[in-house]
C-alpha cells in the first residue's frame, strides 16, 4: 500500500488529488516566504488559523490552516506524508470521498483547537491535523476492517503512529489538539467512509496506466519468487519510511 516505485508522471496521472494537495502546499509555501509583497503576506494573514477571529466571524480559518505552512521542514513533512499515505485511500475510496475525508477530518481538528485552545491559542496552520485524520482512517481498518490492510501495512501504520504521538507531545511548536482530534475524527469517519470499500490493489493503477491491448490473464510462473522479494522489499521500506519521518521531524525542531 505504502510503496511508491511509479515515475512523476505515472504517480501524477493515478493519484491527481494527492498531486494537487501536495502542489497547493508548495504552491502558498513559496507564495508565502517568496512574495510576500505579491499576495503572499495577504495569503498568511488571512488564512492562518486565529481562533479571535473565527470568534468574531471569519469562519473560513478553520479550513485555510489546512493549505499553509511557513517551515520548509513543516511542509516536507506534512508533504511527504500525504505523498506515501494518501494514495492508497484515494484509490480505495475514490477521489470525492478522499477530498471530503481530508478537509473534514482538517476541519473538525481547528474546530478542535478552536473549542479548547479558546482565544487566547496561537496562531495555528498545516496539513497535520488532516494528515492525521488520514491516519485514522487507517486505524480503523487496523483495529475494525481488517480485510482491508495486511499485517506488514498495519504494523507500519501503528508504528509511524506510536512515533508521531510521542514526538506531538516533544515539540512545544505542535498543534496537540489538531494532532490528536485529527486523529480521532478520521477514527470516528472510519465507519462511514469505508463502507462498501474495496482493499487497495496496486496493479489497478498500474493496468489503468499501461493500457494493454489485450483482456488475456497471463501466467507467471516466477511470481512466488517476486512474492517473496515483495515482502523483504516491504521491510526494506518500513524502515526507510519511519527514519526519513523521524529525521524530519527532528530538523523540524530547529528549522
Amino acid at each position: 500500500m505504502f510503496i511508491r516505485n511509479e515515475s512523476f508522471e505515472s504517480y501524477t496521472r493515478s493519484y491527481p488529488i494527492v498531486t494537487t494537495l501536495i502542489a497547493i502546499h508548495f504552491i502558498l509555501f513559496l507564495w508565502i516566504n517568496f512574495l510576500p509583497g505579491l499576495g503572499g503576506e495577504f495569503i498568511y494573514f488571512r488564512g492562518v488559523g486565529y481562533n479571535l477571529a473565527v470568534m468574531m466571524g471569519e469562519y473560513w480559518r478553520l479550513i485555510t490552516p489546512v493549505f499553509l505552512h511557513v517551515s520548509l521542514m513543516h511542509v516536507a513533512f506534512n508533504s511527504f506524508s500525504l505523498f506515501l499515505f494518501g494514495p492508497a485511500l484515494e484509490q480505495m475510496l475514490g477521489k470525492f470521498k478522499f477530498i471530503a475525508a481530508y478537509l473534514l477530518t482538517g476541519f473538525l481538528a481547528n474546530v478542535a483547537t478552536l473549542m479548547i485552545g479558546g482565544v487566547d491559542y496561537p496562531f495555528h496552520l498545516g496539513a497535520s491535523g488532516a494528515i492525521y485524520g488520514l491516519f485514522g482512517i487507517y486505524l480503523y481498518m487496523v483495529l475494525q476492517r481488517k480485510d482491508l490492510i495486511d499485517s506488514g501495512n498495519a504494523q507500519l501504520v501503528v508504528t509511524i503512529l506510536f512515533i508521531g504521538l510521542i514526538m506531538t507531545f516533544l515539540n512545544p511548536q505542535i498543534n496537540i489538539y489538531a494532532h490528536i482530534f485529527g486523529l480521532i475524527a478520521g477514527a470516528a469517519l472510519g465507519p462511514v467512509i469505508l463502507h462498501r470499500v474495496s482493499p487497495f490493489n496496486p496493479w489497478a493503477a498500474a493496468a489503468a496506466r499501461s493500457r494493454p491491448d489485450d483482456n488475456e490473464i497471463g501466467f507467471d510462473p516466477d511470481r512466488w519468487n517476486k512474492k517473496a522479494l515483495g515482502k523483504q522489499r516491504t521491510k526494506k521500506v518500513v524502515f526507510a519510511v519511519i527514519g526519513a519521518l523521524v529525521v524530519i521531524g527532528i530538523l523540524s525542531r530547529f528549522f
